[in-house]
C-alpha cells in the first residue's frame, strides 16, 4: 500500500470513529464503527512486513474467533471488559514496526477486538439512543478527528500511521465500549481492589531490583545506571518497559488508596489494609526516580487535600511549597548557577524547539506522529530517527503536531472531564470512587506535561470513559 493510501485509511478510521461516538442513530453509529474498521484494516496493510502476510491473515483468523468468544463473555458480564483493560495495561513490549521501533501494549489489543465485537452486537441491536460519553462525546469525536485529518499533511506518513493504528484508534474505541458500562459498586470496589494488589506486586518486584541491581526489558536503563554517579542512584522498572510509566502507575494505586485511606471510615480494616498498600507502593516509586511521577503525585495530592479540607488545606499547600523552594534551592545545580538546560537534563531546550516549531506552523501543524522528523529539520539533525529530537512534552507535542486547533481541543476535552470528575464529589462509596477517578487522571495529566505518553497511554482513555460512568450515576441520583 502506498503512503497516500494509507493516509486516506488514516482519515477515514478517525473520521468514523468520531462518527461512533457523537452518532445516536443506529445507521450512523454502523457507517462509523465500518469505517474504523476499514481504516485500522488499511493502516494494518501498509505497515505489514513484507512477507508475512499469510501468517498476518492466519494470526487475523485466529484473532477473530478469540475476540467473538471474548466479545460473548463481555456481553454477559461487561465490567469483565474494565477488568481486562486494567489487567493488560503493564504489558508493554518492543517491536519493531519494519524499521520502526515502538512499545506496544500487544495484550490490550486483544481486548480491543473483544470491545470492538461486543460493541458491534450491540450497535447493530440498539434502537436510537443517547451517547455513552456523554458532554465529553463532541470534544473526544473533535480531538480524535482532527487528529486523523492531520495525517493527509503529516511529514512521516509511518509514523502517524503508527500513533493511529497502534493508540489513537483502538483506545478510542475501547474507551466508548468501557463508557456503556453501568455504575456498580461491587464491580468498582474490584476494580479497586486488582489496582491495589497490582502496584502492590508491582512495587515489590522494584524494590527487589533495587536491592539486587537486576532490572528487566529495558538495556537504556542498564546502560544509565552503570555510568551513575553515585552508588545510591539505581532506576528500576520493576515488570514495565520505561521507568516513568512504572511510577505513573504506582503513583495512580497510591491515590486510590489514599482516597480510601481518607473517605472509608465505616469499616477501619479497608483503611488499614489500604494504608498498608500505600506505603509499600510509596517505597516501591522512590528507585523508579522518576521526576514527573513524583511531580503529578504531589499535585494531585494537592488537589485532593483541597477537594477534602477546603480552607484547611491552605496551610499544608504552603508548607510544601517551602519544601519545594528550599529543596531546590539547595540542589547543587541550582547553587552552581547552572543552564536551565542542564537542570532539565536537556528538556527545556526540547520545549523551547518544540515550542518553535508549533510557532511555526500554527493553522495545521506538522502532522500527527511527525513531531521527530520536523524537530530534527528545525534544528538540523542528521539521521533518518536522531533520538535528540524525542518529545517530552505532550502540550507542545499536540500543538507542533495538529496545530492550535489542536492544542485547543485538548484543552477543550481535558477541561470537559475534569469538571465531571469532581462535580458535586458525595461523601458516600460513589463520591468516593469518583474522587478516586478524578485525581487519577490529574496525575495522568500532570505526568504529561513531563512526558509525552498521554494518548498512548491506555490509562488515560480508560479514566474518560469511568468519568463519564460516574457522572452518569450523579445524574442518576439526582433524578
Amino acid at each position: 500500500m502506498s503512503g497516500s493510501a494509507a493516509q486516506a485509511a488514516g482519515a477515514v478510521g478517525a473520521l468514523g470513529l468520531a462518527l461512533l461516538i457523537v452518532g445516536t442513530r443506529r445507521e450512523l453509529r454502523i457507517a462509523g464503527l465500518a469505517a474504523w474498521a476499514a481504516g485500522c484494516a488499511g493502516l494494518v496493510v501498509y505497515l505489514a512486513p513484507a512477507g508475512h502476510h499469510r501468517m498476518l491473515a492466519a494470526a487475523a483468523v485466529l484473532g477473530a474467533v478469540a475476540a467473538t468468544v471474548g466479545g460473548w463473555l463481555v456481553l454477559r458480564v461487561p465490567w469483565l471488559l474494565a477488568v481486562a483493560t486494567l489487567a493488560c495495561v503493564p504489558a508493554r513490549f518492543p517491536v519493531h514496526v519494519g524499521d520502526t521501533q515502538a512499545n506496544l501494549l500487544l495484550p490490550l489489543y486483544g481486548v480491543v477486538a473483544v470491545a470492538a465485537v461486543a460493541l458491534a452486537w450491540e450497535v447493530f441491536g440498539d434502537a436510537p439512543r443517547s451517547r455513552e460519553l456523554g458532554p465529553l462525546s463532541w470534544p473526544l469525536a473533535a480531538f480524535v478527528g482532527w487528529q486523523g485529518i492531520s495525517i493527509l499533511w503529516t511529514k512521516d506518513v509511518r509514523q502517524g500511521a503508527i500513533e493511529l493504528l497502534f493508540f489513537v484508534l483502538p483506545f478510542g474505541l475501547l474507551t466508548v465500549a468501557l463508557a456503556r458500562l453501568l455504575w456498580s459498586r461491587v464491580w468498582a470496589l474490584g476494580l479497586y481492589v486488582q489496582l491495589a494488589v497490582m502496584a502492590l506486586v508491582f512495587a515489590v518486584i522494584g524494590i527487589v531490583q533495587y536491592q539486587t541491581r537486576n532490572i528487566f526489558w529495558n538495556p537504556k536503563v542498564r546502560v544509565d545506571n552503570a555510568y551513575a554517579p553515585s552508588g545510591w542512584f539505581y532506576r528500576v522498572n520493576s515488570v514495565f518497559y520505561d521507568p516513568s510509566i512504572y511510577g505513573r502507575f504506582l503513583v495512580v494505586g497510591i491515590l486510590a488508596s489514599l482516597v480510601v485511606v481518607l473517605r472509608r471510615r465505616i469499616d477501619p480494616l479497608w483503611a488499614i489494609a489500604a494504608a498498608l498498600v500505600l506505603g509499600i507502593t510509596w517505597v516501591g516509586l522512590l528507585p523508579s526516580f522518576s521526576q514527573s511521577s513524583f511531580v503529578a503525585l504531589m499535585v494531585a495530592t494537592f488537589v485532593a487535600a483541597i477537594v477534602l479540607w477546603r480552607t484547611r488545606s491552605l496551610l499544608l499547600l504552603a508548607v510544601a511549597g517551602a519544601i519545594v523552594l528550599v529543596g531546590g534551592l539547595a540542589s547543587p545545580a541550582i547553587r552552581e548557577k547552572a543552564s536551565l538546560s542542564k537542570i532539565t537534563s536537556g528538556r527545556s531546550t526540547l520545549a523551547s524547539n518544540g515550542v518553535k516549531l508549533a510557532v511555526h506552523h500554527p493553522l495545521l501543524g506538522v502532522g500527527v506522529g511527525s513531531f521527530r522528523r520536523a524537530y530534527a529539520d528545525l534544528v538540523h539533525l542528521r539521521g533518518k530517527e536522531p533520538k535528540a529530537a524525542a518529545s517530552h512534552t505532550t502540550p507542545i507535542t499536540v500543538a507542533a503536531e495538529t496545530g492550535v486547533p489542536g492544542l485547543l481541543l485538548l484543552l477543550w476535552l481535558v477541561a470537559t472531564a475534569l469538571f465531571l470528575g469532581f462535580r458535586r464529589l458525595t461523601r458516600d462509596f460513589d463520591g468516593a470512587a469518583r474522587l478516586a477517578v478524578g485525581l487519577a487522571l490529574v496525575a495522568i495529566l500532570v505526568h504529561c506535561v513531563f512526558y509525552n505518553a498521554l494518548l498512548e497511554d491506555p490509562t488515560f482513555w480508560g479514566l474518560l470513559a469511568l468519568v463519564v460512568v460516574g457522572a452518569r450515576v450523579l445524574e442518576e441520583q439526582r433524578a
